[in-house]
């Protein structure tokens, strides 16, 4: 007995017994209600009725003293039941009722059963005539539903309402409401719900697939791991630009993982009422606790990591960093997360908080880059999988043609082709119709009905035949697909280029580039005797390029091997973190290398100045030129693709031939130093309405428009 009241008492220190608490409920609420309205209904009643024989009715209806007075308003007949209904003046009233029973103000009336209808009728229109009776007659057809909806009806309206606006309040219906607000939208996805992407339709991203499904296998299999004494990674961090495929690898992981995963974006924690940001955070963690273990993913978690110290309201109450804090403390407080995995994804990995960053944290940083030449090759694969197309169609030259495209440019262009071909009601995509959607996604809509002089024809086929001819005299200048002086988007004319994708860019490279892209600007003013606005976008271009050798890449004779890069993305505020004098410098350097490329460019065009006329001619009658044209005037080009080269090494290391081609030799050995690769494209329009520089992640194929 001691034994078993000991153990009794091992939940209740005290050896009290504890009184059962009454907690509250929502419908304590509704039944309080409930009494209150049926009380004021009821209980508020001024209304008096009274029950009378068929002869004490009459005679209050035939009394000439009660007609003089009217004491009777109003007669009612209830045709079903035989009931008369006779509503009584307040003197009338006052003399029928005790006077503790009636109040002036109220409803009085006396009620009696009719022996025949038919009677009552005909006596009731001779009383009318007579004048005895004067007041109005209603024969109704009453029955006992409109009897207890006119009694009940408005009670149960109110009810109703009631339970409504509850309801939405309480978030019940799917909606959210305010007793709701601070829990969280993560939408909740298991091995049997509606999301089917697997790590087979994720082309290319060989690398960042490896980390993932390496998370995923541990949450299959943790035996295999635990074994040796590893911990599963607690949160993994997608970065990359717009495009890559984060999101992607997150649905992938969804569909594989079999375990919960919780999905939401960044801005769902973001709310205009204070606190309800960390409270979301807390109650999705406390829910990815209860299912652990489980995947939990928040994409653009740049939204709500933003690094703290940094608010705009000049050191006002952030909301934001509050909804950080609680994050952190989730992730890796004081309080474990066991079989909780966070993924994550950004592409503004540069502005989130060093403390989210950490490890333990986000034990991992993956890096989704931007498609190489291979894996645009599987991309492609994946997108044509549904897409008739004819054997016209050479994936390889679709990789090489879109070089800086993402898996989603690549999907567009796809989706893009198939829509072309349908317009032109075809039953397959062909390879031209692949070939003007690159040309629609880059350089926009033709636009032939644009009218132009014949003058600004030949000023703009000037223009594009100088960029041609100049590149194709380039060692290092991107090889040219076509020239068009077509208006294309917001440009007058465009040429095409196929951007070499070099892991190390030499500073040669990106002088014959800005000498390229002066070639039309030099071109106007050695064969047309001025110049134009038609160059605004090649001078925006080549001004950027130069100052990035100078300040950026070290590659200026007077500043050698200095770098004012800040690539922590803390930039320096309102002051250079050189002095004025340093600043001129600068300027005058980009000036030298722009007017030094701009000579060259010239020089090139004078020693071929009869090939430029003859190229320009061609572009002028037939509008479109392509690379064969340029090579019947000038000959083959002497320098090899170093696309071709790529290509050439990947089909050697298939066939097993370990001996690779002679690497280009380069002037710069660091791996880190790229170049504005995109910006290899020229174009001819008017100052006014060029377009800015090409973005990163697209190929300037085109002068105007990426």
């Amino acid at each position: 007995m001691a034994d078993n009241k000991q153990s009794s008492n091992n939940g209740n220190p005290s050896g009290k017994k504890k009184t059962p608490q009454i907690r509250f409920s929502m419908f304590w609420m509704y039944a309080v209600i409930l009494v209150f309205l049926f009380g004021a209904y009821y209980l508020d009643d001024n209304s008096i009725k009274k029950q009378v024989k068929y002869s004490e009715f009459e005679s209050y209806l035939t009394d000439s003293v009660i007609s003089r007075n009217h004491g009777i308003t109003e007669i009612i007949v209830d045709k079903r039941k035989g009931v008369a209904t006779a509503m009584l003046s307040d003197s009338l009233a006052r003399k029928v009722f005790h006077q503790s029973q009636y109040k002036d103000g109220g409803e009085a009336c006396i009620t009696t059963q009719i022996p025949e209808l038919g009677d009552f009728s005909r006596k009731i229109d001779a009383l009318r005539q007579q004048g005895i009776y004067t007041g109005p007659v209603d024969y109704e057809e009453g029955t006992d539903l409109s009897a207890i909806l006119w009694t009940f009806g408005p009670v149960l309206l109110l009810v109703a309402f009631w339970f409504f606006i509850m309801k939405r309040m309480s978030g019940r219906d799917g909606s959210g409401g305010v007793f709701s607000v601070g829990k969280s939208k993560a939408q909740i996805f298991d091995k049997d719900g509606p999301v089917k992407v697997t790590f087979q339709d994720v082309a290319g991203l060989s690398e960042a697939k490896v980390e993932i499904e390496e998370i995923v296998e541990f949450l299959k299999n943790p035996q295999r791991y635990t074994n040796l004494g590893g911990k599963i990674p607690k949160g993994a961090l997608l970065v990359g630009p717009p495009g890559t495929g984060k999101t992607l690898l997150a649905k992938a992981v969804a569909g594989e993982a079999n375990v919960p995963f919780f999905s939401m974006s960044g801005s769902d924690f973001v709310e205009m009422f204070v606190g309800v940001g960390a409270s979301r955070v807390r109650d999705l963690f406390q829910k990815a606790k209860e299912k652990a273990p489980c995947i939990v993913f928040i994409d653009e978690i740049d939204a709500v990591g933003r690094a703290r110290g940094k608010n705009p309201n000049m050191g006002a109450n952030d909301e934001r960093e509050n909804t950080l804090n609680q994050l952190l403390t989730e992730m890796d407080g004081f309080g474990t997360n066991s079989g909780v995995i966070i993924l994550a994804a950004t592409n503004r990995a540069d502005i989130l908080d060093k403390a989210l960053l950490r490890a333990g944290r986000f034990d991992r940083q993956i890096y989704v880059e931007l498609p190489e030449l291979n894996d645009r090759v599987e991309i492609f694969k994946v997108h044509l999988k549904n897409i008739k197309i004819d054997d016209s169609v050479n994936i390889d030259l679709l990789a090489r043609q879109t070089p800086g495209f993402s898996g989603a440019d690549i999907a567009n262009v796809c989706n893009e082709a198939a829509l072309i071909a349908a317009r032109r009601n075809k039953e397959v995509v062909q390879k031209q119709d692949f070939i003007d959607a690159v040309d629609r996604i880059i350089g926009g809509l033709e636009k032939r009905s644009k009218i132009t002089t014949e003058e600004e024809k030949r000023a703009i086929a000037c223009h594009e035949a100088g960029h041609a001819t100049v590149s194709w005299f380039l060692r290092y200048a991107n090889p040219l697909i076509k020239v068009t002086i077509v208006p294309r988007g917001r440009a007058l004319g465009a040429a095409w280029y196929l951007p070499e994708e070099r892991q190390i860019t030499p500073s040669q490279a990106i002088l014959d580039e800005m000498c390229a892209t002066l070639g039309g600007r030099a071109a106007e003013e050695l064969f047309l005797g001025h110049i134009s606005t038609g160059a605004a976008n090649d001078l925006e271009r080549v001004t950027k390029q130069a100052y990035a050798m100078v300040v950026y890449y070290g590659m200026s004779e007077r500043l050698p091997n200095l770098s004012y890069y800040d690539s922590t993305g803390q930039n320096y505020g309102f002051s250079k973190p050189y002095s004025d004098d340093r600043a001129r410098m600068i300027d005058e350097e980009v000036s030298r290398i722009i007017n030094e490329q701009y000579e060259r460019a010239k020089s090139i065009l004078s020693e071929h100045a009869s090939g430029h006329n003859q190229l320009a001619e061609v572009l002028y009658s037939r509008e479109v030129i392509f690379t064969e044209d340029v090579e019947r005037i000038f000959g083959k080009r002497q320098w090899a693709s170093r696309t071709d080269e790529i290509l050439a090494a990947q089909r050697a290391a298939d066939k097993g031939d370990k001996q690779l081609p002679p690497p280009v030799p380069v002037d710069v050995e660091a791996t880190d130093v790229t170049a504005d690769k995109n910006a290899t494209g020229d174009g001819c329009g008017t100052g006014e309405s060029e377009a800015g520089p090409a973005p990163a992640g697209r190929p300037d194929n085109s002068k105007e428009e990426k």
